[in-house]
């Protein structure tokens, strides 16, 4: 146990927002569940989304969840919900193969010969003469 009364009042805070994480993540995982089971079922399916929505937007804005995770997660919901609802197939779904219109190539692009600039003659340096140092 904390000695010090800082860190005592630490040891309540975190303690508190233990049950207020733990009260989140319950009610959470019962909105995604009845999200699941509304899918079987086929029952009030648009009703369970929204309120599976609403809790992750609210541990996201609590901090239980990262908000990446959250924005993913509700992707993944719409992504199931409109496929039940049979808007779009599910990503696993083949595609149907089309033939694309033939796209016309475009003309060849002209090539420019680049310029050649003469260079500048430079002073040529006389090379530099040695100099012997005399021994004594």
């Amino acid at each position: 146990m904390p000695i010090i009364k800082s860190a005592k009042k630490r040891v309540r805070v975190a303690r508190k927002a233990t049950v207020r994480n733990v009260k989140t993540k319950r009610g959470l995982k019962v909105a995604l569940k009845a999200f699941h089971a509304s899918l079987t079922s086929g029952k009030k399916t648009a009703a369970a989304h929204s309120k599976a929505q609403s809790r992750l937007d609210k541990a996201g804005k609590k901090g239980v969840l990262h908000k990446n995770k959250v924005a993913r997660k509700k992707s993944q919901l719409s992504v199931k919900a409109k496929a039940a609802a049979g808007v779009t197939k599910p990503k696993g779904a083949k595609k149907a193969v089309t033939k694309k219109p033939a796209v016309k190539k475009a003309a060849p692009k002209k090539v420019v010969a680049k310029k050649t600039v003469a260079k500048k003659p430079t002073a040529k340096k006389s090379p530099a003469k040695k100099t012997t140092a005399k021994k004594k």
